[in-house]
């Protein structure tokens, strides 16, 4: 952990190794008897874990004092990104054989698509400003603002694992109940943030030392 560069290529590898396993499944013909819903699952999983590991950075670091995991945030957030897009191409790919003409009518008669579509998509504006220059040219305080989407993210990502689970809904569950954790957290300090700048307001006003 003191070793940030080598554990960030520890992450990294690790992040791929799920892809690598699922290709070697693929070449081996060990993805069952539908191999476009075993990679449809999978890398849709795979997003989900991915947004909920970027989503515990920020708790994680708060309960254990662990202030060098938010270098690696960034990291797990572009490959939650990463294997969206994959998710996304096996859609594209397999489901509609490229044909885009055919897609709009698809998403609104399946509406757990368009609610899949809206969770990549708001993936989109942070992945495109993940970089020290984006943040420097949106400043931090918007900066924080746009990166925000990943809550709504998350939330369309899980509502969209539920209408797709038809019968077995015991993971979209937990990982919506995951996910409320980490949301529980963010609004418990948030209101923690805002209690404790009204009493700093009130002393200062008063007059009375802290």
């Amino acid at each position: 952990m003191k070793d940030a560069r080598f554990s960030k290529v520890v992450l990294f590898i690790n992040a791929l190794v799920p892809l690598a396993l699922l290709l070697w499944d693929l070449y081996h013909k060990r993805v069952g008897a539908n191999p476009l819903e075993y990679v449809t699952r999978t890398t849709g999983m795979l997003t989900l874990i991915f947004l909920l590991l970027t989503l515990a950075v920020t708790p994680v670091r708060k309960i254990f004092a662990l202030n060098r995991l938010v270098k690696f945030r960034r990291m797990l957030g572009l490959f939650a990104f990463f294997y969206g897009f994959l998710h996304l191409m096996t859609y594209i790919w397999f489901d509609r054989y490229f044909n885009l003409r055919s897609v709009p009518g698809d998403v609104a008669s399946r509406p757990f698509i368009a609610i899949g579509m809206l969770a990549f998509f708001l993936m989109v504006p942070l992945a495109i400003t993940s970089t020290n220059k984006m943040v420097k040219r949106l400043g931090g305080k918007r900066w924080n603002q746009l990166h925000k989407l990943i809550y709504f993210a998350g939330i369309a990502g899980t509502l969209h694992f539920w209408m797709l689970v038809k019968s077995d809904t015991r993971l979209p569950l937990t990982f919506a109940f995951i996910l409320g954790l980490l949301l529980a957290h963010r609004l418990v300090l948030s209101k923690t943030r805002v209690a404790g700048g009204s009493i700093k307001t009130g002393v200062e006003r008063s007059g009375t030392p802290g």
